[in-house]
């Protein structure tokens, strides 16, 4: 064995990075989402990686054109490492401000679309909104405000 390029043992690695990014993924809490998004865009980009050819630096001039190895799938995991950091620091954002002002990074359930189901359930047919008022006069369209959080000492 040469030891260049991908085992089995990676692919269970990367397998087992992106089924606890999905598991994570599927939870209501934030953090738990954001880590999921880690653990999957940690393992796509070694599969990326591991999927190109291996061999010399692809550089031109230090060695031979057909030893060297691909240099596709590097610049396509520098720029997924790019993209999952800034995907990752949104998410953080959002997790900090749901915490902030509900004091919990869960996501809750929507109340309207827990009536949708209800109404689907009984078969009933939806209601347009054919008041004509504007978005704001209407008192269906209004969520209520966000309790807000106690200032703490620091």
């Amino acid at each position: 064995m040469s030891g260049a390029g991908a085992n089995l043992l990676s692919f269970i690695a990367i397998g087992v990075l992106v089924g606890c990014g999905v598991t994570l993924l599927l939870e209501r809490s934030l953090s738990r989402v954001l880590l999921g998004v880690i653990l999957i865009g940690n393992g796509v980009n070694l599969l990326i990686v591991f999927g190109g050819r291996s061999g010399e630096a692809p550089v031109v001039g230090v060695a031979d054109e057909a030893a060297m190895s691909d240099a596709l799938p590097q610049a396509m995991v520098l720029t997924a490492i790019v993209i999952t950091f800034g995907f990752t620091a949104f998410l953080l954002a959002i997790s900090y401000r749901s915490w902030y002002l509900t004091g919990d990074d869960e996501v809750p359930d929507d109340i309207e679309d827990r009536q949708v189901v209800r109404r689907a359930a009984r078969k009933e047919v939806s209601t347009a909104d054919v008041g004509g008022e504007p978005p704001a006069a209407d008192p269906q369209q209004i969520d209520a405000p966000a309790p807000r959080r106690e200032e703490g000492p620091g």
